[in-house]
């Protein structure tokens, strides 16, 4: 049996520590960190995503941030396209891999070769459904759905409509259901998959005080710099958390804080119940300092 490469995974919810704990590791480990999270792809969003700061970035290498116009829709696929290069490439040059995110797609797309993955979709399949939504509705399109791949369709809403729109697009340039191949996935990399967990409490205490750093570091500025160069609402990167509500109210008053407040809690909520499903990842509350030391010493093991 073929050994597969390594690398380490390091996912968890927003403001869990993953990123200074991914810098750690790829100091001691000899790692280069391949960025997992669907806002830092964007140039100009840099105080909302959170990016890592200049000293993190000259104490580790970072790789994926920046790489999108704050104009362009940036898929899953299109992350995959730029990500497994960079990944085998740190690998070639006798580096450890450290992907490092709470996007849990994109790193999936990275530990894992889906049977439909690849796909980069057909645009004009994707804009014949979205005229049809435009001329027919999305109850119309949600019922061919229904009548092709009825599993999935049982799994949505029909308010859902880029997911409904992806099942009929996966069906018409593929044959298959989504229904059929969504567990279908062939684990590339032999990774060591650490989550950074704490309680509750202390994370949404986090989530707060981090919401409140970007609002004094300058997030409305931020927002009303991207505005001002013609980014509107409808870019896809305009739905972060915080570069949303701002962009909606038009200020980041008390309410609008305490609304991206409630909505970062909300996403870490999901990112949890997403994460529950590496089994055997390592989990690590990173305040706790012996248990880190513990995991180095397992991190090391691993690598013989």
């Amino acid at each position: 049996m073929v050994q597969k490469d390594r690398l380490i995974v390091v996912c968890g919810p927003t403001a869990s520590g993953k990123s200074a704990l991914a810098v750690e590791i790829a100091e001691k480990f000899d790692g280069e960190i391949i960025s997992a999270d669907s806002v830092s792809v964007y140039r100009g969003l840099d105080i909302g995503s959170a990016k890592p700061t200049e000293e993190e970035r000259k104490r580790a290498v970072h790789r994926l941030i920046d790489v999108a116009s704050p104009f362009e829709e940036f898929s899953v696929s299109e992350y995959e396209k730029l990500a497994l290069p960079v990944v085998y490439d740190a690998i070639k040059r006798g580096k450890i891999p450290v992907v490092c995110g709470g996007t849990g797609f994109y790193i999936n797309s990275i530990l894992y070769k889906m049977s439909y993955g690849n796909s980069k979709g057909d645009r004009e399949i994707r804009e014949k459904y979205a005229e049809l939504v435009e001329k027919r509705g999305k109850s119309y399109i949600f019922g061919l759905l229904k009548k092709v791949d009825p599993e999935t369709a049982a799994k949505l809403h029909e308010n859902d409509v880029v997911r409904v729109v992806r099942a009929l697009e996966i069906f018409e340039s593929t044959g298959v259901k989504k229904s059929d191949i969504k567990d279908e996935k062939i684990q590339r990399f032999d990774p060591f998959v650490i989550l950074t967990e704490m309680p509750r409490e202390k994370l949404y205490a986090r989530i707060n005080a981090r919401v409140d750093e970007m609002i004094k570091r300058g997030l409305e500025r931020e927002v009303k710099g991207l505005l001002s160069e013609g980014v509107c609402l409808e870019n896809q990167c305009m739905q972060g958390i915080g570069y949303k509500e701002i962009a909606e109210s038009g200020k980041a008053d008390e309410e609008t804080v305490e609304k991206i407040k409630m909505n970062s809690r909300r996403y870490a909520k999901r990112q949890i119940t997403f994460f529950k499903r590496y089994e055997n990842a390592r989990a690590i509350d990173t305040e706790n300092l012996a248990d880190k030391e513990k995991l180095f010493e397992e991190i090391k093991n691993f690598l013989k």
